[in-house]
């Protein structure tokens, strides 16, 4: 027993419900099946796209800077150059010393005491401190041309430890006994960088 039902004999507003609702169904299920899963795609995607695009303007901004980077990078290699050349080599400290001791000679001092004592890394670990214990008689103008010789090296000599002793009269001279430790560095050689800590 089926049920008949003549569409004609239904109110007009039924009847245009009835002819509406496949084609509103077809919709709903296009909707929920395709547009929806594609529209989270397509937002995923543009999530993506934002992401890259600040990615990008970030490259670019760093890319806009590496001329300015280079020519930094290039001050900092010659700066680097100029404070190696005022470290000696480990091989040219003995020559540096000499140095000291003839400016040290030059000057009219006597050298009563010369010790270099063991190198020891500097805190910085990328140099070796090389302390050597001196000890000089002189007179004051003497030992202030020779620490004044000392500041025109072309090499790094540091003074710690400076005692100066009583003046003794010398024929019109004051004789003063000076002690002191001048420290010279040496580069480390790059595969001992680090070994020392």
């Amino acid at each position: 027993m089926a049920i008949k039902i003549k569409i004609s004999k239904l109110p007009p507003y039924v009847q245009t419900i009835l002819s509406i609702s496949p084609a509103v169904i077809i919709v709903i299920v296009v909707v929920v099946l395709l547009i929806l899963p594609k529209h989270k795609e397509i937002k995923a995607f543009d999530s993506k796209i934002a992401l890259q695009e600040n990615e990008i303007a970030k490259s670019q901004s760093k890319v806009g800077m590496l001329p300015q980077l280079i020519l930094e990078n290039e001050k900092l290699r010659k700066k680097l150059t100029e404070l190696q050349q005022q470290l000696p080599e480990e091989k040219e400290v003995s020559s540096l010393l000499k140095q000291v001791s003839d400016l040290g000679i030059k000057s009219g001092l006597k050298i009563s005491f010369w010790r270099p004592e063991q190198k020891r890394t500097h805190t910085s670990g990328i140099v070796y401190e090389i302390p050597v214990k001196v000890e000089l008689f002189g007179s004051y103008h003497n030992l202030g041309y020779f620490f004044s010789s000392l500041t025109k090296l072309n090499r790094i000599v540091n003074l710690s430890d400076i005692k100066l002793g009583d003046p003794k009269p010398e024929k019109e001279n004051a004789i003063v006994k000076v002690s002191f430790t001048a420290t010279t560095f040496s580069t480390i050689p790059e595969g001992e960088i680090g070994k020392g800590k």
